[in-house]
């Protein structure tokens, strides 16, 4: 079964089961003065929440608790890969979807005309109430996304120009920019002709959908490429023959994989500069909220690979940049150890194997490799 097709398979099962699992989100209230009413959302804890100190990124995501079955799953498996932190999930349910999400009243007849026109005021209540409220409530992180589909979608757009910044990710699943005639599209070329220089994410797609929306869609697409700026990173997946009702599950994973910096450093981009490790994992402690050393086991790893490559000199770079930022850890000490060896060094090689095994504790799980490791080099 590919990707898609488990996807579906998984929203189908967790459909039946969204009565039991409502019990394990928290559900607030919040008594609204800038929309005059009293409004509710579901919260999602990382199941790790409870065991730590940490302070987590937060997806709000428009359209109500209905959503987050799959994107609890979804996540758990980037989460399993490397690919994303745990997060907090703030699902925002809904009293009058179409007035909330649309900043223009509809004119056209495609649609409900004379509705619409409310997205100012529910912006303005996620600002100033919603995420005050969340942060007060939760250890949150600075990084915030917002996700919606369709008439959320067009929102999450909206948001992006409305209030740069204040989210770190827009997701825009078959965004409705038919809307009043395509106001969307306009409001996107005049917003991109003041060249916004806020760093950005933006994620949209569209599936089997033909007229009035396609045209519009390709129109907004069209905005984007003729105003070209690289303070937006625009990812855009297509879908052919999937439903307007399914993109949102169309484009889940790759929306977030392709927001969410890997914990693990890819190959293809280790160079001499070893800085260029550090910035990376500066940049993921600043996504993901955690500590932006470079994980001890990620860069031995990449030593061991760049020496099984014949890359001895490069190897031995990554094993002592590893050592300088874990210079207790006997797994960091031992790499060292090992990059010496494949130098034929065997003096150095010694050296720092036995200081591997000074620094492991007799319950460390490769502790008789470390006693072994030392024998063999002596008996060399």
């Amino acid at each position: 079964m590919n990707f898609f097709g488990w996807i579906l398979t998984l929203l189908a099962c967790l459909a039946s089961s969204l009565p039991c699992l409502a019990d394990s989100y928290d559900l607030v209230h919040i008594e609204s003065e800038i929309l005059d009413e009293q409004r509710q959302y579901n919260v999602l804890l990382p199941k790790h929440y409870a065991e730590t100190s940490q302070h987590y990124p937060v997806i709000y995501r428009l359209d109500g608790a209905e959503n987050i079955p799959l994107m609890k799953e979804v996540l758990n498996r980037l989460q399993e890969a490397n690919a994303a932190p745990e997060v907090i999930i703030v699902a925002i349910e809904n009293t009058d979807r179409l007035r909330d999400m649309y900043p223009t009243v509809n004119e056209d007849t495609n649609g409900p005309v004379g509705l619409g026109g409310g997205a100012d005021k529910f912006l303005a209540f996620i600002e100033q109430e919603l995420i005050p409220d969340v942060e007060k409530r939760y250890r949150t992180h600075s990084t915030r996304i917002i996700a919606g589909a369709s008439a959320a979608g067009t929102f999450s757009v909206y948001a992006m120009q409305q209030r740069p910044g204040l989210f770190d990710a827009h997701i825009a699943y078959s965004p409705a920019v038919w809307w009043n005639t395509g106001a969307m599209v306009k409001r996107t070329e005049q917003w991109l002709a003041t060249h916004p220089a806020k760093p950005t994410y933006l994620f949209m797609n569209m599936g089997n959908e033909g007229l009035p929306m396609r045209p519009y869609y390709d129109a907004l697409l069209s905005a984007f490429t003729n105003n070209e700026n690289h303070n937006i990173k625009l990812v855009v997946n297509e879908h052919p023959g999937v439903a307007h009702g399914l993109t949102a599950t169309a484009g889940i994973f790759n929306a977030y994989q392709s927001f969410f910096m890997n914990k693990v450093f890819a190959r293809e981009h280790v160079t001499a500069d070893m800085q260029v490790i550090d910035s990376y994992y500066l940049q993921l402690g600043k996504q993901w909220g955690v500590d932006p050393t470079p994980p001890e086991n990620v860069v031995r790893e990449l030593g061991y690979y760049f020496s099984w490559q014949q890359h001895p000199d490069i190897a031995m770079q990554l094993f002592k940049h590893n050592l300088s930022h874990h210079p207790q850890n006997p797994d960091a000490i031992t790499g060292v150890a090992y990059g010496y060896e494949a130098q034929n060094n065997l003096a150095q090689a010694l050296n720092y194997a036995e200081r591997a095994l000074a620094a492991a504790p007799k319950d460390h799980p490769y502790y008789d490799y470390f006693v072994k490791n030392v024998a063999r080099l002596r008996s060399q």
